[in-house]
C-alpha cells in the first residue's frame, strides 16, 4: 500500500482483490469525508444500496444515520464515514474474519491519514475488530482510550426504533467529546 492521500487509497480499494468479496461486489465502498475530519464513523460493511452507489450509508440505515446526526447537531459532510470491510458480503451476512483481516490495512491507513480525534464504532463488528469487545447493548455510550465511542449500528436502530433516542444521545456525546457542549 503506497497511497499518499485518501483519493489514492480509494483507488487502491476499488481495485482490491485481497478476498472473495471482490468477485461478488458491484462497487467497492472506500468511504467518504474530509481528510481532516475530527470525527470518523466506522460501520460493518456496505449493504445493497451502498454496493450500487459505491458510497457508505446511503440506504435505509443511512437515512437513520442522517436523521440521528441532524438531531445530535452533527454535519455528515464534516465526518469521515467508512466500514470495516469495503465490499458487500453476499446476502448482507457479517464479514468473515478473513475478510476483515484483508481490509484492516485499508482502515488503519484511513485512520492514519484522517487522524480523527473521535472514532464512533457503529455496532459489534467494528467494536470487535478494533477493540476486541462485543455486546453493543451493554457497551453503547462508553468511550474507550479517550478516542472510541461505541453505539448501535443504524440498521439495528431501523429494526428497533425505540433505540433512536439512545443512538442520538450517543452521537451527542460524540459531538461533545470533540466540539464541547456549547456547539450545535
Amino acid at each position: 500500500m503506497c497511497a499518499n492521500d485518501l483519493r489514492e487509497l480509494a483507488c487502491e480499494i476499488v481495485r482490491c482483490e485481497r478476498c472473495g468479496l471482490s468477485k461478488t461486489r458491484r462497487n467497492a465502498v472506500p468511504g467518504e469525508g474530509p481528510e481532516d475530519a475530527r470525527i470518523m464513523m466506522i460501520g460493518e460493511a456496505p449493504g445493497a444500496a451502498e454496493d450500487l452507489a459505491g458510497r457508505p450509508f446511503v440506504g435505509r440505515a443511512g437515512a437513520i444515520l442522517n436523521r440521528a446526526l441532524n438531531l445530535a447537531g452533527l454535519d455528515r459532510d464534516e465526518i469521515f464515514i467508512t466500514n470495516i470491510v469495503k465490499c458487500r458480503p453476499p446476502g448482507n451476512r457479517q464479514p468473515s474474519a478473513d475478510e476483515i483481516r484483508a481490509c484492516m490495512p485499508y482502515l488503519r491507513k484511513q485512520i492514519e491519514m484522517v487522524r480523527p480525534s473521535a472514532i464512533c464504532l457503529l455496532g459489534n463488528v467494528p467494536a470487535r475488530a478494533i477493540l476486541g469487545v462485543q455486546g453493543v447493548t451493554a457497551l453503547r455510550g462508553r468511550v474507550f482510550d479517550d478516542l472510541y465511542l461505541i453505539t448501535f449500528h443504524p440498521a439495528a436502530v431501523l429494526r428497533n426504533m425505540g433505540r433512536m433516542e439512545l443512538f442520538v444521545s450517543d452521537l451527542v456525546r460524540l459531538r461533545e467529546m470533540r466540539f464541547g457542549s456549547n456547539v450545535r
